[in-house]
């Protein structure tokens, strides 16, 4: 059987993988909402939800370092990562390893061609397709809701020391967009490092990210020393990057957060 994964590598499998290596947090979550949590056999330290799941597997390593001879001893049938989230000398050891698949997701659209594609790979089509209707369904839902409010002007912080936001060509981006929210940095690409001095009293709202740095009250209470003018307010990162399963109730959480802002 030959499949495609969202680098248009041709991936060879003799069979419906069994054993499955997950190194993406938010496509192992994907995994267990399809009804395959028997199957995986390793994650990553940072594959958090469902919250005992590190204690049922194989703790292979990282995101972007892993304990190659622990995978080696699972005998995968299948590895699955992500382009930007693991590192291109990892994937390229991995594929001696087993089969890797790649995701590469910028926008909606992009995650919910990964998730078919699982439901294609792990023959658990039905499954994935309840999981695409339940996210567009809510996100025409959400872009109804977002129709008539003001279109606020945002910055979304993911690091501290340096200070690095998300820009353009980012999932976050396409968040932002989908919130109806202006991005502040959209003149600027990736996760570029910015000053946090030059920011103006055109920026309406600061969206401090929970994750990858775990920003708290405390950054707002520092950062609303500078922008005086300014809505300062901590963010679920997981709703913002997380581009699996939880798109699902990431709608419902950014209604929310309208009301908050």
């Amino acid at each position: 059987m030959k499949y495609l994964d969202q680098l248009q590598r041709t991936i060879e499998l003799k069979k419906t993988p069994k054993r499955i290596v997950s190194l993406v947090p938010s496509q192992t979550e994907l995994l267990v909402d399809l009804g395959l949590e028997s199957f995986i056999v390793g994650v990553t330290k940072f594959c958090v939800h469902p919250s005992d799941l590190r204690q049922k597997t194989n703790v292979v390593g990282g995101t972007k370092k892993v304990n190659y001879d622990k995978i080696i001893a699972l005998h995968p049938d299948i590895i699955l990562c992500n382009k930007e989230e693991n590192t291109k000398d990892m994937i390229s050891e991995l594929k001696s390893i087993a089969p890797v698949h790649i995701s590469d997701i910028y926008n909606i659209e992009d995650a919910l061609e990964l998730i078919n594609m699982y439901g294609k790979l792990f023959s658990v089509e039905e499954k994935s397709a309840i999981i695409t209707q339940n996210i567009v369904s809510a996100k025409n839902d959400f872009s109804k809701y977002t129709e008539n409010r003001p279109k606020l002007k945002v910055a979304y912080f993911i690091w501290k020391d340096p200070w690095m936001v998300a820009a353009q060509e980012t999932f976050i981006d396409e968040m932002i967009s989908l919130n109806g929210f202006e991005n502040y940095f959209e003149n600027l690409k990736r996760y570029p490092e910015i000053d946090i001095e030059a920011l103006d009293d055109s920026l309406d709202a600061v969206l401090l990210s929970s994750e990858p740095f775990p920003f708290n009250e405390s950054h707002v209470a520092s950062l609303a020393q500078k922008l005086k003018n300014t809505k300062i307010i901590v963010v679920d990162g997981e709703y913002f990057s997380w581009y699996g399963s939880r798109l699902q109730n990431a709608f419902d959480y950014f209604k929310k957060l309208h009301q908050d802002l």
